[in-house]
């Protein structure tokens, strides 16, 4: 009996159809900072769906959605270039495709009341906590001011604790990223920010990370999503969208438009273009490479890890290069 071209197509159709169907989306962990918080755009806007890609996000805090990544409950997972070292050379390994942003201004050390700069914390001392981003930020800020490391006296402190710690008149001054740095000043009256990464741009980038046994398998579907990303970036950075962004960031970590907006000011979003140039491989701030071989250098001096880390090993710009060069 012969069959028809049409009814092949049909049966193929429906094949295609009950496999979409049965896929597992990709499981991506994201939390509680701008530049993360706004692919909330996207999965309100139905972009994935647009571009025909399954997506399941997952709110986490951030040290548990590292958590999550590491125990392989999500393909991806959302942090700091700084971080991705430390969950590869302790965890497991990822790699980085989109560069979401970079701190400028969120990540702070705060000084209590009359402390009105970093050189008033010698011989005083600093809630941190050790081997993050923010100790980074510190050590970088005495060594901008003529200081040492010695100079201050760190007190390991998890994040989220440092508002209350400073309030408690413990340390002197404390670093930390938004929203906890925000609460720490509205915490205690007085208190300012006397270093900020907006001092140092490029030292802290946050980026989307995925494991690389599915960006091997799936790599058509992550190229989707970084093409969402940069959806998601020119709107965001459209002055005409603003209370629309606003809403929905605000609205995914449960705080009013105008409370959100500092943090989205403390948050570069880095456009296509702007993100090609990071993925430069030159030494300094103005590049990922340079910047994730600083916080390397960092994390080997203070123990995070014992081995060098391959930089290139956690980047690869092929994506977001590829997408650019679909444009033109």
């Amino acid at each position: 009996m012969k069959t028809s071209h049409r009814f092949l197509s049909a049966l193929l159709g429906l094949a295609a159809t009950a496999a979409s169907v049965s896929a597992e989306p990709l499981k991506i962990a994201y939390s509680d900072w701008p530049g993360w918080v706004a692919w909330e755009i996207a999965i309100q806007k139905g972009w994935f769906k647009d571009e025909g890609v399954e997506v399941d996000f997952q709110w986490f805090d951030y040290v548990p959605s590292m958590d999550a990544y590491v125990a392989g409950k999500v393909d991806a997972v959302t942090m700091t270039n700084g971080d991705a070292l430390v969950t590869g050379a302790t965890g497991k390994p990822s790699v980085c495709i989109v560069i979401n942003d970079y701190s400028n201004g969120n990540d702070m050390i705060v000084g209590a009341p009359g402390i009105e700069s970093l050189k008033d914390l010698k011989g005083k001392k600093v809630g941190v906590e050790e081997g993050f981003v923010d100790h980074l930020l510190l050590l970088t800020g005495l060594e901008k001011n003529g200081m040492k490391p010695e100079d201050v006296t760190v007190v390991n402190t998890p994040t989220n604790e440092t508002p209350q710690v400073l309030a408690s008149k413990a340390v002197d001054a404390i670093g930390a990223w938004q929203p906890s740095s925000g609460q720490a000043l509205k915490a205690v009256p007085g208190s300012k920010p006397i270093f900020t990464s907006a001092d140092v741009p490029g030292i802290i980038y946050d980026g989307l990370y995925v494991s690389p046994e599915s960006l091997e398998k799936h790599k058509d579907d992550w190229a989707k999503i970084m093409k969402v990303w940069y959806k998601v970036a020119d709107y965001i950075r459209d002055e005409e969208n603003l209370d629309d962004a606003l809403k929905i960031l605000s609205a995914r970590v449960k705080i009013t438009p105008e409370e959100y907006e500092p943090f989205l000011k403390g948050t570069y979003i880095l456009t296509l273009d702007e993100a090609l140039e990071r993925w430069k491989k030159t030494d300094g701030l103005g590049s990922i490479y340079g910047s994730s071989k600083i916080v390397d250098d960092f994390n080997l001096k203070f123990g995070v890890y014992e081995k060098s880390q391959d930089i290139d090993k956690y980047l690869d710009p092929s994506l977001t290069k590829a997408f650019a060069g679909s444009k033109d």
